[in-house]
């Protein structure tokens, strides 16, 4: 039998310890339980939560239309700068990485970025583009060496719709990184990131030594889950609860999600940086926000300078503090040396490297306000405000940079040149592609960035003889009665009005011209001969007209109308005249294209059909009109110019009293109408052609642009009459006119010029005789 131990002391004192204190530890424990229990089912539903937010939780991006390189496009070397410029790419000394561009003149070399739209994308790829004769001449895969039919530039980010929390973010996959970055990062911040449960007890006691050297803060134990945490989470507040809940936090991030996830989502979410109220959060918006390139383009300093400011955004801002935040690059830079993710050349060509740094942030809050209106407002159908501040979406947009940026600058310029009169007036252009109605601009005023009242969309005034050309529009559509040729009565004209008053228009000229042709009258703008001829047509006819143009509200048949008596804004001008410039297709204008939902997939497609429209002929017969309008016209002007190539159809106006100048006119590329006036509707002593056609002139000459062509066609036929009487004659007789007509309806009769010839003889002969 074994002898039974004897109890020594000590054990004793403990168990009668235990009998004491047994019921209290149980009745701590049980509350410990009971609270943390609860505590931790609360933050665990909160990190759940958070996480499934953060797939949504991208801003609202808006762009610009991508900007087609084909053989035979108009394009000038300076719009394809701007172009450029304006999609954030960089000029350098050799385009290689994506977002840059070399050369310039005849030959540009472009390192895209490749891009998905609602139409489709383009894959990254280096390009040359030659120009010749302002237009693209050849495009060129540098890759292949392959000559490429087309290719279309990623677009101009030009807004982005922020929600309440003004952050800028966008979310990147980890494969879409480089790895660097990816290595980089966790190399500086967080080396057991891939061994850790979200506590790393080794790097807060390597951190706690590391400070207890150099006595003062020089290195921090945070794990990247802990980081995450505090961004997703907690204040900045130092004390033992936040840190408490930063430890269960990252405990729990742990347990319910794999380290890619946790590492993509930090990617995603850091702060790093700040302007005005916007937040940057994220490699990639920052790669956006301080060297206006993508992510995926960033080479070693670089990603080196983004992981540097993790540990301080404001106080390593390369901007306001550019030694202080090369030294911390170089710092990490020797990281990445010292862990063997980079060698020792590349490390020094890195610290030998500047910061690079652009000097403005490329974060476009809301670039083109003016233009952004009408986005808004022709999606707001299929899109409310709540949907677009949800973020998430990407819209595509009709906008081409380079035409608002020259549009703005032609405004701006013309309302300078006029000196002293000029400093009360304002403006207002619209600019569309003459042929499918697409919006490529929209100014709202002379202070273009300037967010307000938008006089592009909502300044109705008088349009003066804009009207006119829809009034022999009604006329030539009946070519059995109407032709160019036709005589009017350009002749005084006297109506008494409901109220009593007598209404008796005058020409500008004060002048009556007889018996003119309908050509002539419209050329010249002759006020008298559009009243006969309007109320010959019928003025319900010319009313019913602009209603199914999409004039909006009830239109009141009065003959005042005919002389453009009539309140418009610039942009219902302009879907007016896009009926002309489209060939007589009502076209209706339209400034988004498409719009991308967080996933990529197509949500909505803005596509036009066309109204199948009934005055082709006739609409071809006012162009014409419109064309000689240019020439020798109103705004001749542009006949006496370089713009002469062009062949530029449009038509000048000018509203009582001169309150109003308008000038709409088109090219084979471009539509734009311009409007110059006083918010206070006070006289401007403007004509049409003394204000709006220099706007419209100032912007064609910085555009490149394609003529446009004569009319012609199949249901069109020329023929030379006699101005004086209408009737068909000779080519070769004085005065006589060749005219476009309705196929089948050209004159019949033929008068010749015999008389004529006869008399050159006879006058030619006494002239001979009468000579020394």
């Amino acid at each position: 039998m074994r002898p039974v131990p004897k109890t020594s002391r000590s054990t004793t004192v403990i168990r009668a310890a235990w009998r004491w204190l047994r019921a209290p530890m149980w009745l701590a424990l049980g509350l410990f339980a009971g609270f943390m229990v609860p505590y931790m089912v609360v933050l665990n539903q909160r990190v759940q939560a958070r996480f499934g937010d953060l797939v949504l939780s991208v801003p609202t991006r808006v762009y610009a239309q991508p900007l087609l390189l084909a053989p035979g496009t108009p394009m000038n070397a300076e719009t394809l700068a701007l172009e450029l410029k304006a999609s954030a790419y960089r000029k350098v000394d050799s385009a290689r990485v994506p977002g840059s561009w070399s050369g310039g003149g005849d030959r540009f070399v472009i390192a895209s970025r490749g891009f998905a739209g609602p139409a489709g994308g383009e894959l990254p790829r280096r390009v040359r583009v030659e120009l010749g004769h302002g237009r693209v001449t050849a495009v060129q895969d540098l890759t292949s060496g392959k000559p490429l039919r087309h290719y279309r530039l990623d677009p101009a980010r030009i807004a982005t719709l922020y929600g309440a929390q003004q952050e800028e973010r966008e979310i990147v996959d980890l494969d879409q990184l480089p790895p660097l970055l990816v290595t980089g990062l966790q190399a500086v911040e967080d080396r057991d990131f891939k061994h850790h449960h979200g506590i790393d007890f080794s790097a807060i006691a390597r951190a706690a030594w590391a400070d207890l050297r150099a006595g003062r803060i020089v290195q921090g134990g945070s794990t990247l889950t802990q980081q995450l945490v505090r961004n997703l989470f907690l204040d900045r507040n130092q004390n033992i609860v936040r840190k408490a809940n930063e430890a269960l936090l990252a405990f729990l991030i742990e347990w319910h999600y794999d380290k890619g996830l946790i590492l993509k989502t930090y990617i995603n979410e850091v702060f790093l940086g700040q302007r005005g109220n916007q937040a940057v959060h994220g490699f990639a918006a920052a790669s956006q926000f301080y060297f206006g390139r993508r992510v995926q383009s960033l080479r070693a300093p670089e990603i080196a300078l983004l992981v540097g400011m993790v540990r301080g955004p404001s106080y390593y801002d390369p901007r306001r503090y550019p030694e202080r935040a090369k030294h911390r690059r170089d710092v990490v830079l020797n990281e990445f040396y010292a862990t063997g993710l980079i060698d020792g050349a590349t490390r020094d060509r890195a610290k030998a490297a500047p910061l690079d740094v652009s000097a403005r942030a490329h974060l476009p809050h809301d670039r083109f306000p003016a233009f952004m209106q009408l986005v808004r407002r022709q999606i707001g159908a299929d899109f409310d405000e709540d949907t677009l501040r949800a973020g998430g979406l990407s819209i595509f947009t009709t906008l081409d940079p380079a035409v608002q940026i020259d549009a703005e600058h032609a405004l701006a310029a013309t309302l300078e040149g006029l000196g002293e009169r000029g400093k009360p007036l304002q403006g207002a252009v619209v600019v569309t592609d003459a042929e499918n109605g697409a919006v490529r601009a929209v100014v709202g005023g002379r202070h273009a960035g300037a967010r307000g009242f938008n006089r592009a969309l909502d300044a109705r005034r008088p349009v003066g003889s804009l009207i006119k050309p829809f009034v022999y529009l009604v006329a030539l559509s009946q070519p059995q009665r109407w032709s160019l040729a036709t005589l009017l009565d350009d002749t005084p004209v006297s109506l008494r009005q409901p109220n009593g008053s007598v209404w008796t228009p005058q020409n500008d000229d004060h002048q009556a011209h007889g018996q003119v042709p309908l050509v002539d009258a419209l050329v010249r703008s002759w006020n008298l001969a559009t009243v006969h001829l309007g109320l010959a047509l019928g003025v319900e006819r010319v009313a019913g007209l602009l209603e199914s143009l999409g004039v909006p509200g009830d239109i009141a048949p009065n003959p005042s109308l005919l002389l453009g008596a009539i309140d418009l804004s610039p942009l219902q001008v302009a879907s007016l005249y896009q009926y002309f410039s489209a060939g007589g297709h009502a076209l209706p204008l339209r400034a988004v294209s498409g719009v991308l939902g967080n996933d990529g997939k197509v949500k909505k497609r803005y596509r036009v059909q066309p109204g199948s429209g009934e005055y082709h002929a006739a609409a071809s017969l006012v162009t014409y009109a419109m064309q000689q309008v240019a020439e020798r016209g109103t705004a001749s002007a542009i006949a006496r110019s370089p713009l002469a190539r062009l062949n530029a159809a449009g038509k000048t106006g000018t509203s009582d009293d001169q309150r109003d100048s308008w000038f709409a006119g088109f090219t084979g590329s471009y539509l734009a109408v311009a409007w110059v006036g006083r918010d206070d509707n006070k006289v401007t002593h403007l004509w049409g052609s003394s204000g709006a056609l220099k706007v419209w002139m100032n912007l064609m000459e910085a555009l490149p642009n394609r003529p446009l062509p004569p009319v012609s066609g199949s249901g069109i036929e020329y023929a030379w009459v006699d101005p004086e009487d209408g009737r068909r004659t000779d080519e070769g007789c004085h005065g006589s006119m060749r005219l476009p007509f309705v196929a089948g309806y050209a004159p019949r009769d033929s008068e010749g010029c015999l008389w004529q010839r006869f008399q050159d003889i006879l006058g030619g002969s006494s002239t001979s005789e009468s000579s020394p």
